[in-house]
C-alpha cells in the first residue's frame, strides 16, 4: 500500500464496514488486473543493502523516479516514502527494509502487464546504474542479517516493528527481509467475491509451492524452498493466514467484517501524526475505547481502509482481492503470478473447474499444505496427492481460462505465454529455489553472492 488514507467520513455503524466492501463490485466487462512486485535493493561492488539517506540511497531512487516520471511525492514528515501517479492509477512504495515496491495501475490484460513493469524497471535502471545500485529478483533476502538490513523512516513500520515480537517469531523477517509478486483482482458481486476468494485461498499455497525462491539466509541454506511462506506461518497468526469461516457455503462481507472488528488495529491517523492503537480491536475503538483519551476519537472511513490493510491473511479482502502467497522473483515471474490467477478466476468456465477440483479441500486440509509448502515445495501433499499433480491441474485449468479470454498481442498471442516459466517448473519438477540451491552445491562453490549477479532484474 503506498499511503495511508485519511477519509474523513464518521462510522456510525458495523453495517457502513460492509458496504464499504460491497462497493467494489463492478460488471465483468470493467474487471482489472493490479500487479505488485517488490525487489531488493543492493549496491553492486559489494551486494551491501542500499540505506534510506544519501546521494545513493533508498530516498535518491524515489527523487530521481518522481523526476522521471512527475509522479506526486508521498511524504512521511519530512520523508519521501513512495509516489503516487496523480490520477491514483499506480504508486511505487518503499517497505520496511527499503524493499523497492511498484504497485501497478489497473490494467486490462497481463500484455499490458508485462509492458508496465518493463517500463518501471528500465527506468529505475537508468536511475539506479549511476548509483551503482542493482535489483534482486528472490523471496527472501539471502544474505544480510536482521541488523544489517536498512530501516526505512515510514511511521506505520515503528508502529509495527515494536509490536511484532509480541505476537510471533518472525514477523520482523516478513516485514524486513522478504519479498513479494502479488495481483489484485476484481469481483461482480458478493456470491462472486466468496466464490473467487475460496477457490484462491485453496490454490494459494500450489502459487507459493510454484513460485519458491527463498532458500537461503544470512549466505547459507535455510532447509527451506519458501522461507517466506514459513515465515507467514508465525508472524502475527490474529491476522494472518487461511481464514476458516471462508470455506463456509454462505462466507459473505460481512463474515469478514466480524473477524476484522476483532483484529488488534495498528495505528489511526490524526493530523498527519500516527497513533499507536495495537492495545484495542477495531471493535472497542468502534465501541469509544479512545474516547476521553484523545479529541478526535471518532471512527472514520480512512481509520477503517487503514486496519484492512493492515490485515494479512493470504488471500486478503478489500474492494478487491489481493492474491498474496507467492515468493518475489525474476521479471518473467512478475508476469506469471497475475497470468496464473486471471487465468482460473476471470473465465468462467476455468472458476468452475478450479471449484470441482477443489470441492473436497477442507479447511484442515489447506492448513495442512501451507505448514508443509515452504518446506517440501512440490513434493507437499494435499488430500493424498503431490502438489506438483495437483498443481499441473490447476496449471491446465488457468492456461484454458487464459485462451477462453483471448486479449492478444500485436503478434497474436493470448495471455497463456506468460505461463511458461511456470509450466517450466512442473516440467522439470524443481522450484526455482531448488535450482539455485544446485548452483550454490555446485558451480557458486557454497557462496550466495552469484546470486546477486545472477538473479537481478
Amino acid at each position: 500500500m503506498a499511503r495511508d488514507t485519511t477519509d474523513q467520513t464518521p462510522l456510525s455503524s458495523v453495517s457502513e464496514l460492509s458496504s464499504y466492501l460491497e462497493v467494489g463490485a463492478r460488471p465483468k466487462d470493467k474487471f482489472r488486473i493490479g500487479t505488485e512486485h517488490e525487489k531488493f535493493a543492493f549496491f553492486r561492488a559489494d551486494n551491501s543493502p542500499v540505506p534510506y539517506s544519501g546521494d545513493a540511497s533508498i530516498s535518491a531512487l524515489l527523487k530521481g523516479m518522481q523526476a522521471k516520471l512527475g509522479w506526486e511525492p508521498i511524504m512521511d514528515g519530512d520523508n519521501i516514502i513512495g509516489l503516487g501517479e496523480q490520477s491514483g492509477q499506480g504508486a511505487i512504495s518503499i517497505e520496511p527494509g527499503g524493499q523497492f515496491e511498484l504497485s501497478g495501475a489497473p490494467l486490462e490484460n497481463i500484455h499490458e502487464t508485462c509492458k508496465e513493469s518493463n517500463q518501471h524497471l528500465a527506468i529505475l535502471k537508468e536511475i539506479a546504474e549511476p548509483m551503482g545500485i542493482g535489483f534482486l529478483g528472490l523471496g527472501g533476502s539471502p544474505k544480510w542479517s536482521f541488523n544489517e538490513t536498512p530501516r526505512m523512516p515510514k511511521s506505520r513500520y515503528g508502529i509495527m516493528t515494536n509490536y511484532m515480537p509480541k505476537v510471533g517469531k518472525q514477523g520482523l523477517d516478513m516485514m524486513y527481509r522478504t519479498c513479494t509478486i502479488q495481483v489484485n483482482l476484481d469481483f461482480s458481486s458478493e456470491e462472486d467475491m466468496a466464490r473467487k476468494m475460496r477457490v484462491s485461498m485453496k490454490l494459494q499455497y500450489l502459487a507459493t509451492a510454484l513460485f519458491a525462491s527463498s532458500p537461503f539466509t544470512e549466505g547459507k541454506p535455510n532447509g527451506l524452498l519458501s522461507w517466506r511462506g514459513d515465515i507467514w506461518r508465525d508472524t502475527d497468526n490474529q491476522r494472518a493466514g487461511v481464514l476458516p469461516f471462508v470455506f463456509k457455503p454462505d462466507f459473505g462481507f460481512n463474515d469478514y467484517v466480524e473477524w476484522a472488528l476483532d483484529v488488534p488495529m495498528y495505528f489511526i491517523v490524526r493530523d498527519g501524526k500516527y497513533r499507536d492503537c495495537t492495545n484495542i480491536t477495531f471493535r472497542q475503538f468502534m465501541n469509544g475505547a479512545l474516547k476521553g483519551e484523545i479529541t478526535d476519537w471518532e471512527p472514520t472511513m480512512g481509520d477503517w481502509i487503514n486496519h484492512l490493510s493492515t490485515l494479512f491473511p493470504d488471500v486478503r479482502l478489500k474492494r478487491f482481492l489481493e492474491m498474496r502467497g507467492a515468493d518475489g522473483g525474476p521479471w518473467r515471474r512478475i508476469c506469471a503470478l497475475p497470468a496464473f490467477w486471471v487465468g482460473l478466476l476471470y473465465d468462467d468456465t476455468a472458476l468452475a473447474d478450479a471449484e470441482k477440483l477443489t470441492a473436497e479441500w477442507t479447511f484442515e486440509d489447506v492448513v495442512a499444505m501451507r505448514d508443509a509448502v515452504p518446506a517440501k515445495g512440490l513434493d507437499a501433499q494435499i488430500r493424498g496427492r503431490s502438489v506438483l499433480e495437483a498443481s499441473r491441474e490447476v496449471l491446465a485449468i488457468s492456461k484454458a481460462g487464459l485462451k477462453s479470454r483471448a486479449r492478444l498481442n500485436g503478434e497474436g498471442q493470448d495471455e497463456s505465454i506468460f505461463l511458461q516459466p511456470l509450466e517450466e517448473v512442473l516440467a522439470k519438477k524443481t522450484t526455482m529455489a531448488q535450482d539455485m540451491l544446485a548452483l550454490f552445491n555446485g558451480r557458486w562453490n557454497g557462496s550466495v553472492e552469484p546470486v546477486f549477479e545472477e538473479y537481478q532484474y
